[in-house]
């Protein structure tokens, strides 16, 4: 069981964000969430600010999506990446629907947040915020469970192939990032930039 909260300081951990954020910090991925234990939001918040001295500077994000007293959701993003996802016309027209401001990347984050955290639905159109196919959305959306293709990391409507191989991308940098943090214990070196 990997501990997701640094015991000494009671904040997050760079090992939990290593283990559920790699394709993220490789800039594989355009978003990565991840659910931790609170013990102290103070030092949550801390922690958190802490670990976006070292991400932000090289275009990442870390941010609470949800924290309640026991757990708190994590969402781990790339501002520029997720400005172009949502960019596509399925994926505005899937937050369109759904009352988005389309268009305006931070305050769409910041309509999920009210959203994960109101007595709604679970807002499912999340997956596009974690760059997953629109279509895939769409699909899960309109379908749920009924009609997929593949299951790995989202539920697979339209190109299979493509999915299957972003799951194994995925997986195999999750291990890699996990073996190097294990041998050099350096977070930097592991937070790839992009332009």
């Amino acid at each position: 069981m990997h501990n997701f909260l640094n015991r000494e300081k009671k904040s997050i951990s760079e090992e939990a964000v290593v283990l559920h954020c790699s394709p993220t910090m490789a800039g594989l991925k355009t978003g990565s969430l991840f659910s931790c234990p609170v013990e102290d939001s103070e030092m949550l918040a801390e922690g958190i600010r802490s670990l976006n001295g070292h991400l932000v500077p090289r275009g990442i994000r870390l941010v609470p999506l949800r924290v309640t007293e026991q757990r708190a959701l994590i969402y781990m993003y790339r501002p520029g990446r997720l400005k172009r996802d949502l960019s596509d016309r399925t994926a505005e027209r899937i937050l369109s629907e759904r009352d988005y401001p389309v268009k305006q990347t931070e305050r769409c984050i910041v309509e999920l947040v009210r959203r994960l955290n109101g007595e709604e639905a679970f807002p499912h159109e999340i997956g596009l915020f974690l760059g997953y196919p629109p279509e895939d959305v769409d699909a899960f959306i309109k379908n749920g469970a009924a009609g997929e293709k593949c299951i790995g990391m989202w539920k697979v409507y339209g190109d299979v192939e493509t999915a299957k191989c972003k799951f194994a991308q995925y997986k195999k940098c999750t291990r890699l990032y996990c073996e190097a943090f294990q041998k050099y214990h350096s977070f930097d070196r592991l937070i790839v930039g992009l332009s």
